[in-house]
């Protein structure tokens, strides 16, 4: 920043202070995540995909185009990561009851105990990460957080 400063005085670079950390800290969380998942044989995208249909509930089950849509990649990305879920026995795909022309993504038992224990595994990683922060920074983090997201997306979907 200071050198931004002296080469261009004539611009305000403060917003370098915020912008330039949470992206370096955001390097350093997804590495520190991308660990935990690969302990369990698991990509970021594989977690995406078996963390997406274990918190539906059963049958732990969505259309591909659902997938997608929750996991906020295009439906060529959702299908190269079933594909890749099926061929490992943890997803496979079934007729859906709703439109018997559709296919439904289905969680299987092995899927479910390899999630079950990434994610417990996850969110204990989670929990080490912010220990590093004192509680009340926690709390005022994820406030300010989520209320700068609510300005930049588009609301979630409910389903």
């Amino acid at each position: 920043m200071a050198a931004w400063a002296r080469e261009r005085p004539e611009l305000d670079v403060t917003p370098q202070g915020v912008i330039g950390r949470l992206h370096r800290v955001a390097n350093h969380l997804t590495s520190e995540l991308l660990a935990v998942y690969q302990e369990h044989g698991l990509t970021e995208g594989d977690f995406d995909v078996l963390a997406t249909l274990r918190r539906t509930g059963p049958p732990y089950a969505r259309s591909c185009g659902e997938l997608a849509e929750h996991t906020l990649v295009t439906s060529g990305g959702v299908s190269k990561r079933v594909d890749r879920l099926e061929r490992a026995g943890l997803v496979a795909r079934h007729v859906s009851p709703a439109d018997g022309r559709g296919r439904d993504v289905v969680l299987t038992t092995a899927g479910r105990i390899v999630i079950d224990q990434a994610f417990a595994a996850h969110i204990a990683n989670e929990h080490r990460l912010l220990a590093a922060l004192d509680p009340a920074d926690v709390t005022a983090l994820e406030g300010i957080l989520r209320r700068w997201l609510a300005r930049l997306e588009e609301p979630p979907a409910t389903a």
